[in-house]
């Protein structure tokens, strides 16, 4: 295994072979797609990418894969719906985030305004059984403190319906907040993806609280998360803020430079 709380210039997977198997506990990453952006020339095997995931990925964790289209011609790429459809021939379960930006970046003339991007989770194993859920509860509850009223049922696969609790035993009291729905939403932007200067040496940096909120959703402390791309560090930074191991790989050796820089402000 590679020693830990570092990244490794190279390519990833050629640093993933140096993995144990089933030895990640969480990937948080944005790959590089539809060539958005100038990423020094590099391109990704995304499929093949997939595969070393699936080997390095402990049963029941999660792969975070933040990605959008390119618009060409009017219409969008599908570049997003071909990654989750080669992550699932891979043998990952595949379920469907939204990372909704609080701002629009290009107005549309013709079409609604696109404020979005996915946030695919690509679990290993058993969809209903993760290896860690740590639900983020902070969406308001409209009928907080109240009971549920009147008796509750279950309807039967015949049609009938089922007494569950009558009114007077449901002593259930509604909570102030909820569990978050499958839709987050992040401002972007200088003092809102970061307030660390050096974040905005790389084209395409995502939000610290999105990656922070994957890590404490799908981690526990004393967890190893992992960024095959690691760019400026985000993923990383937010691992070892929020006391969790962490590995990072990025091939351009100008973004290695770049990710260190940002972890050693960081130091204890």
């Amino acid at each position: 295994m590679l020693e830990l709380n570092r990244i490794y210039c190279g390519d990833c997977i050629s640093i993933m072979d140096q993995m144990d198997a089933n030895s990640i506990d969480l990937v948080v990453t944005s790959p590089p797609y539809d060539d958005m952006r100038d990423y020094k020339g590099y391109k990704f095997d995304v499929e093949y990418i997939s595969r070393c995931l699936h080997r390095v990925m402990k049963e029941g964790s999660v792969v975070v894969w933040v990605v959008g289209d390119k618009t060409v011609d009017g219409g969008e790429s599908l570049t997003s719906f071909k990654h989750a459809a080669m992550f699932k021939e891979t043998g990952f379960k595949v379920r469907t985030m939204i990372y909704k930006k609080a701002g629009v970046n290009y107005p549309s003339k013709y079409f609604y305004d696109k404020q979005f991007e996915f946030m695919f989770l690509f679990i290993k194993g058993d969809v209903n059984k993760t290896r860690v859920f740590n639900p983020i509860r902070d969406r308001p509850n409209k009928w907080a403190g109240c009971s549920n009223w009147g008796d509750i049922t279950s309807r039967q696969k015949d049609g009938s319906l089922k007494l569950q609790k009558t009114k007077e035993t449901n002593t259930y009291v509604i909570p102030e907040f909820g569990k978050r729905t499958d839709v987050w939403e992040y401002a972007t932007g200088k003092g809102n993806t970061s307030r660390d200067n050096e974040t905005f040496e790389h084209p395409a940096p995502f939000p610290e609280k999105l990656a922070a909120d994957h890590i404490i959703s799908w981690t526990n402390p004393g967890d190893l998360v992992y960024d095959p791309m690691s760019g400026s560090a985000t993923t990383l930074k937010m691992a070892k803020l929020l006391g969790r191991n962490y590995i990072g790989s990025e091939i351009s050796e100008e973004y290695c430079k770049l990710g260190e820089k940002r972890l050693s402000k960081y130091d204890v």
